[in-house]
């Protein structure tokens, strides 16, 4: 299949989808990989692929993009907030983040035979049939909602820029978040666990395998992070280390606020971060739902290693890599990323 951005679509066969469905149950609907680039997504990427080829951004949205457990959350959260809600008295703030900030992409997860179909009565199609009328949920439920969604707008995705709109950067702004791969491999196994949509059952040995080969959803993540630096000149573009947000933090939000032009004075930037650090995040979160109740996490996940706020710390690797895991992803690291140049680094 020929798809609008001048990529092939073929969908996995053989062993390499029994592999992948025998350790990730949530892909019992099929793979499919992309090419150039070997992209790996779950089949329904095909259904909407052009459409979110096609998507129309507007000059007032501010895009996040990152490869997954790169720090998105936390990133929409400082974004919306600095545009949204300097002075933390913003209704909106009580709802849930990802209620606030559209996943843009997130209908080709959707249809994964482990979580019940999104019948009349669940919340996201109440707010679909409250917010897009007449529309057809197959047209993207997320999409949609996304195309409704008041400005300024600030929208999260895990596609590259290869796969999105090519005048995006003309259009609107991005934020794009890069994360050392050793705690980007410890956080999306601990998400892919615990997600239904992945439902990953093997070991953390065996998912450190699935990385450094380029065969995890949303990967390679590598060329992901090539795409956003070779464009890191573009104006509207801004590049972030996940872990220089962690280790400067007031010195990268004075750096966002400059490039989204905020205006924010020190003290809001002061209210800003304290609200937006992973403890403050979490216990609202922890507040506002139970992780225990939702349908798309797997409880005994929950219960043992925590929810979709884990630790959110630079480093927490260490507490889980063997030194041969740390090994296949220093050579990763070194073979994929040669081609960036002497001027790009992974914070440590």
């Amino acid at each position: 299949m020929l798809l609008a951005s001048g990529h092939t679509a073929e969908a996995l066969q053989g062993e390499e989808l029994e592999h992948q469905v025998r350790d990730f149950k949530g892909y019992n609907n099929g793979l499919v990989r992309l090419n150039p680039g070997r992209w790996l997504f779950p089949t329904d990427y095909t259904k909407l692929a052009d459409k979110l080829y096609d998507y129309k951004f507007r000059e007032s949205d501010v895009v996040v993009m990152t490869w997954p457990k790169c720090g998105t959350t936390w990133m929409q959260e400082i974004v919306w907030t600095m545009r949204n809600n300097p002075d933390l008295d913003n209704p909106q703030a009580m709802v849930p983040t990802h209620n606030r900030v559209p996943f843009l992409e997130l209908d080709i997860l959707l249809n994964s035979q482990n979580i019940p179909p999104l019948g009349e009565d669940s919340e996201l199609m109440k707010a679909f049939r409250y917010r897009c009328p007449h529309k057809d949920p197959k047209d993207g439920i997320l999409m949609q909602i996304t195309e409704v969604s008041p400005d300024p707008r600030t929208i999260k995705t895990h596609l590259p820029f290869s796969l999105l709109n090519p005048h995006l950067l003309d259009t609107a702004k991005v934020i794009y978040v890069a994360r050392n791969p050793k705690d980007v491999v410890v956080s999306y196994h601990h998400h892919s666990r615990l997600i239904k949509f992945h439902d990953f059952s093997s070991s953390l040995d065996q998912f450190v395998q699935y990385f450094v080969d380029d065969d995890l959803v949303f990967g390679p993540y590598w060329m992901h992070l090539k795409e956003a630096w070779e464009k890191r000149e573009h104006p509207n573009l801004h590049f972030v280390n996940y872990e220089d947000l962690k280790q400067n933090n007031m010195v990268e939000m004075r750096k966002i606020n400059e490039f989204l032009g905020t205006n924010l004075t020190e003290e809001q930037l002061q209210k800003v971060a304290k609200y937006t650090n992973f403890s403050e995040m979490k216990t609202r979160e922890e507040t506002q739902s139970d992780p225990k109740k939702t349908i798309v996490f797997n409880t005994d996940i929950v219960t043992s290693s925590g929810g979709f706020y884990r630790k959110g710390k630079a480093g927490d690797w260490k507490e889980h890599l063997t030194p041969e895991m740390e090994a296949k992803i220093d050579q990763w690291t070194q073979q994929k990323t040669k081609d960036l140049g002497s001027s790009f680094r992974f914070s440590s």
